[in-house]
């Protein structure tokens, strides 16, 4: 059944009761409007940390901080009445210690009010997940390509291609989802590699650049519409280009400001009737 045949806001619970069923839709969302446009037809809005790149101009995800999370979390929900809302975690803020990663993680629950957060890693994360998790904070992983990683994991690549490291990243999905992730996020791996994981783990698994056979499917809204342009993955199919429709619709403006044709007396506020009858009173 969808999630969205009801009013009630989704749970990271009813996420993980997907397992298996009607493919999971899901997308991220930075604003508040864009989370309005969204709602209705995606069952998780993801708050990430892509937001870095996206909107500021970052050349990867390092630089973004836990109060920018927090801030466009905080819009998200605002603008979402019904899709589980997600924040990711951003670098520095959990890999220290599983104590420092729920108290960062915490200040994310309590002041955005969202239905839990998203944090890179594997094995090596799976001791964080689990006590996060017994502590009344709901996980979203996510194993494969970590863009966090991506200066020591040989750049944006596709991952699995050899048996090892196959391997590696079929263990990273058992731990966390033994560990009481509620669902996994599985980037940018071969085919076979993420239709194994979703077969062998008994949580979602979520695919960017990863299998149909995934029990859902995430991607970057901006990249779905074409409003980031300075590259487009492989895996993204562009649903519309708005990015172009913007620049020509700046285009037809500028070019009727420089010509005189807007504004127009349409545009423009005029005086109310007899406004100005005082001013003859004297004549």
């Amino acid at each position: 059944m969808s999630a969205h045949r009801d009013n009630k806001k989704t749970t990271a619970i009813d996420i993980l009761a997907r397992k298996g069923g009607e493919p999971l839709v899901c997308l991220t969302a930075y604003t508040s409007l864009t989370a309005q446009l969204l709602d209705e037809n995606t069952d998780l809005l993801l708050v990430g940390d892509s937001l870095g790149m996206v909107l500021y101009g970052l050349d990867d995800t390092l630089g973004v901080t836990l109060d920018m999370m927090i801030a466009h979390g905080k819009a998200v929900m605002r603008g979402s009445s019904k899709a589980c809302v997600i924040v990711d975690m951003p670098f520095g803020s959990y890999q220290e210690s599983p104590e420092v990663a729920f108290r960062n993680a915490a200040r994310v629950m309590k002041e955005v009010g969202c239905a839990g957060v998203k944090l890179e890693g594997g094995v090596e994360m799976a001791e964080t997940v689990e006590y996060l998790a017994r502590r009344g904070i709901p996980v979203l992983a996510h194993v494969g390509l970590l863009p966090q990683s991506v200066n020591t994991a040989g750049g944006f690549r596709s991952h699995g291609q050899d048996k090892q490291e196959a391997d590696r990243i079929l263990a990273d999905a058992v731990a966390v989802a033994k560990a009481g992730a509620f669902a996994t996020v599985v980037e940018g791996t071969v085919e076979p590699l993420a239709r194994k994981i979703t077969e062998t783990i008994d949580i979602p698994t979520i695919g960017i650049g990863a299998s149909p056979a995934c029990d859902g499917q995430i991607l970057v809204t901006e990249d779905l519409v074409g409003l980031f342009t300075d590259f487009t993955p492989k895996f993204v199919k562009r649903y519309a280009d708005l990015g172009q429709q913007i620049a020509d619709a700046a285009k037809s403006y500028s070019d009727d400001v420089r010509s005189g044709v807007f504004p127009g007396p349409e545009h423009c506020f005029a005086m109310r009737p007899g406004a100005d009858d005082d001013d003859s009173a004297d004549d």
